[in-house]
């Protein structure tokens, strides 16, 4: 993967590759070493305990909270498939619209696209069993890890420094020493993207943490940390993005609102055919223009290897809509700056600095920031610095 291709990825904060680089590379282990010196002030004993809990809590939840829908979503799939049905067709079409619907793209892509066309005509006979188990998949990518991560794991976690918080009361008790290491609604729901399921998971999981807190300090304190949590992944780069690309435009005069991707080829944009009224129309007579295949790219439209549009797929004309008046603005600023190739360098330099400090901002504000307060709210609320829960 090319440095440009990577920051693209780590800079889209509707796509996962974000939350992996904060969450693993920068908030657990700060987090682990920061609760092992809060909890050092207590006494080592309570640093031990603390430091285990926080290190198998957060690592084992990182897993399940990255892994486990894309994980559930593929198994529900295939179970979905199993019932004869492909799960590529997209619930949003049994809404019929003027240009695109289940009904209408059956009728556009006959003898177009007879294998999804087929697929399309089981799904309008059998709507509500497709639409049931589509809702089935939703509540078990979202149900399962929030039950995982919400009551199972700290369930187990608490049991485990139950059962060595004894073994070593019962070893001091003999005096022997020990050396102790450690290492509509059914339609918006079943095409939530992952990150939008994992937003959702979340708020399951900080319900689960709070009701399995071991005392009222311990549930308090933990619905502090998972409200800060959500907002600084989900809310908070969402702004810092949008406040960086403004301040790039304020300071530099740059507009830096395109993917990465797009502006290390931003002359490649001058010139570019643009639909100028019906997108869908556009997209299904011009599947090999520049711009078709840029909504491929960025905005989800699915094309078959015929280059047919993918009936089964809903196309979000908002979302294309949107993309090209981006598009539009960069091309007329680029235009008018005299040299569209030097601009065009100037605003991927820009940008790759703004998501490289969004990352940066938000890694410090949710691995140092929050703990912090966190921290120090617990001494306020409790007089202690070690784990409300092991108090």
């Amino acid at each position: 993967m090319s440095l440009v291709n990577l920051i693209s990825a780590i800079g889209n904060n509707s796509s996962i590759y974000p939350l992996i680089v904060r969450d693993c590379g920068i908030e657990v282990p700060s987090k682990v070493a920061l609760t092992y010196k809060q909890n050092l002030k207590d006494s080592p004993e309570m640093a031990k305990n603390a430091t285990r809990e926080r290190f198998i809590d957060e690592y084992t939840t990182s897993a399940v909270w990255l892994g486990g829908i894309p994980l559930i979503n593929k198994v529900c799939d295939w179970g979905i498939s199993k019932f004869g049905y492909n799960p590529a067709v997209n619930t949003e079409l049994y809404k019929e619209r003027s240009n695109q619907g289940i009904k209408f793209n059956i009728e556009k892509f006959k003898g177009k696209a007879d294998k999804e066309v087929a697929e399309l005509e089981k799904a309008l006979t059998n709507k509500a069993t497709y639409q049931r188990l589509q809702a089935g998949k939703f509540v078990l990518s979202t149900a399962i890890p929030i039950a995982l991560m919400g009551y199972i794991i700290p369930k187990l976690n608490f049991k485990l420094t139950e059962i060595l918080r004894k073994k070593q009361v019962q070893k001091e008790q003999s005096k022997q020493s020990t050396n102790v290491s450690f290492k509509g609604l059914t339609s918006v729901l079943a095409n939530m993207s992952t990150v939008n399921k994992m937003a959702i998971t979340d708020g399951g999981y900080a319900v689960g943490r709070v009701t399995t807190g071991r005392n009222k300090y311990e549930q308090m304190e933990m619905a502090f940390k998972m409200a800060g949590m959500i907002f600084l992944n989900f809310i908070a780069p969402f702004w810092i993005a949008t406040g960086l690309d403004k301040l790039s435009k304020k300071i530099f005069n740059l507009n830096v609102n395109l993917d990465p991707k797009l502006l290390n080829n931003g002359n490649e944009l001058i010139g570019i055919e643009l639909p100028k009224e019906n997108i869908i129309e556009y997209l299904d007579k011009k599947p090999d223009s520049k711009f078709s295949k840029l909504c491929e790219e960025y905005c989800g439209v699915k094309y078959l290897k015929n280059r047919v549009r993918d009936p089964r797929a809903y196309v979000n004309e908002k979302k294309i809509k949107s993309f090209q008046q981006e598009l539009e603005k960069f091309i007329k600023e680029a235009g008018e700056s005299g040299d569209v190739k030097k601009y065009s360098k100037k605003a991927l330099k820009a940008k790759s600095v703004n998501i490289l400090a969004n990352i940066g901002i938000s890694s410090f504000l949710l691995a140092v920031v929050l703990p912090k307060l966190t921290f120090y709210l617990r001494e306020k609320v409790t007089g202690s610095k070690a784990e409300p829960g092991l108090l």
